[in-house]
């Protein structure tokens, strides 16, 4: 096997063991760890964290401890956060949802700087084109590393299963489901139909050796960069200076349209948020039980990844105004649904359906908005990617900030409003394009935002 086509998989690998484990993580965190909205608290705190290092940390550990050794030591941050829900209490998961935050932006970065000069050294001898060969190795670690979504919420599911205690769920503690959910833990059965210790722990040790079969399939497998490659990629990140990068970051918001994508990009955040940690708790687990988390989670990844596919391929053909559009509808048709909607478990296929719908518009958010970065900004792309890192990521700390002190048809509403908000705004940036360049198409570079559509999943 040609040797950089096989760190390119080692690295599709282990990314793919390390977020089986956080995916299901996150997917639980909100009906796992309930008590005093302990669960999104994490996950609010995390994504907090996640900001900070995407601002300061990826360059400087890149630059000490090259790419091989940034990789492995920040997924060690995220089997910290599978150990601290162990004993999940505010003193293990928050320092934990810190200590994977803080990680998370230098893996990333990592992943995406080592995919890039190993393109560009196979390309150099191969006498091929650079862009190709990056193009394809990012192609296989996606093609890879999207299946996580389905692995990780497949083990939690199956485990789970395997639990005795089947709560009969009353029409009492029914009407504390769905929109119009209950706010205290004591009124529904989310405690009493929680699995054993036992099975929490088996889930949890199934998912940190998963973390660690990453961290040890990175170390043994993956060759270092080659010194003349390393220096030549330090050179690159040394030419701005993180606190140059840092102000470029806001000095990119005297641009207008950069400006007018925020709550588009904010959006992403809120809805994903909404998803993970208020669909799953308030509709799922309240009406059929933490088990099936995983099942729905499945489907949402699978529709997510499908389309994502499709939409990248089609988007060349429709362009992205009309993709745009059918989010727009998808997304505005679930929440009234959800509004609307009384959860009851004999409806089982719905609950599957809500999660297709939301993959579907999830797929047009993710891949159209990189795609716009890439073409609006292609003379500042890393000032403008990294606006973006930042608005979704802050999108994700209000979305869990507020989850347990709001009901859900509220936060429906104001899912609703932040869309409408963003469809407004970004109306206008496609108005001052069409002036500034009538002659500019506008099907999305499917290249330019490739690479960097999961970032922000951690």
């Amino acid at each position: 096997m040609e040797r950089n086509l096989k760190n390119v998989l080692v690295i599709s690998f282990g990314f793919l063991f390390l977020f089986t484990a956080y995916g299901g993580l996150q997917s639980l965190q909100s009906s796992l760890n309930s008590e005093e909205g302990l669960g999104v608290a994490s996950l609010s705190v995390l994504y907090a964290a996640l900001i900070l290092s995407s601002m300061f940390l990826p360059p400087i550990l890149i630059k000490k401890l090259g790419c091989k050794w940034t990789i492995a030591i920040s997924m060690c941050g995220y089997i910290a956060f599978s150990l601290g829900n162990f004993y999940a209490s505010w003193y293990t998961l928050i320092p934990t949802s810190v200590i994977l935050g803080l990680g998370g932006a230098p893996l990333w970065s990592a992943k995406c700087t080592y995919l890039t000069i190993a393109g560009t050294s196979y390309a150099e001898k191969a006498g091929k084109n650079a862009k190709d060969i990056i193009n394809q190795y990012f192609g296989v670690f996606f093609l890879v590393f999207q299946s996580s979504g389905i692995w990780g919420n497949l083990i939690s599911s199956l485990i789970f299963s395997q639990s005795s205690t089947n709560v009969e769920i009353s029409e009492e503690d029914l009407a504390c489901c769905g929109a119009y959910n209950c706010l205290t833990d004591t009124t529904n059965t989310t405690e009493s139909a929680k699995p054993s210790n036992s099975l929490i722990y088996t889930l949890l040790g199934v998912y940190t050796a998963s973390g660690v079969l990453a961290v040890l399939l990175i170390i043994i497998f993956l060759d270092q960069i080659k010194s003349d490659q390393a220096e030549t990629e330090k050179e690159k990140l040394e030419t701005p200076s993180f606190w140059s990068t840092f102000l470029a970051t806001f000095q990119h918001l005297k641009d207008k349209r950069q400006c007018l994508l925020i709550p588009l990009t904010m959006y992403s955040g809120f809805e994903q948020g909404f998803l993970s940690g208020d669909y799953t708790k308030a509709y799922v687990t309240c009406a059929l039980g933490i088990q099936y988390v995983g099942y729905v989670m499945i489907c949402f990844a699978a529709v997510n990844s499908l389309c994502s596919l499709l939409f990248g391929k089609i988007s060349q053909f429709t362009g992205r105004k009309l993709l745009f559009a059918l989010a727009t509808v998808t997304n505005t048709a679930c929440m009234i649904a959800l509004l609307l909607w009384k959860p009851r478990p004999k409806q089982l296929a719905v609950f599957f359906v809500f999660p297709a719908l939301w993959g579907l518009s999830d797929a047009v958010w993710q891949t159209q908005t990189n795609g716009l970065y890439g073409i609006l900004f292609e003379k500042h792309k890393e000032a403008a990617f990294a606006n973006y890192r930042l608005w979704e990521s802050l999108g994700f700390v209000i979305a869990f900030g507020y989850s347990t002190k709001l009901q859900v048809y509220i936060k429906l509403y104001i899912l609703l409003s932040v869309l409408v908000l963003s469809m407004v705004t970004y109306g206008a940036v496609e108005c001052l394009e069409a002036k500034s360049s009538p002659g500019t198409p506008t099907a999305t570079k499917k290249e330019n935002g490739g690479p960097l559509t999961q970032e922000t999943h951690m």
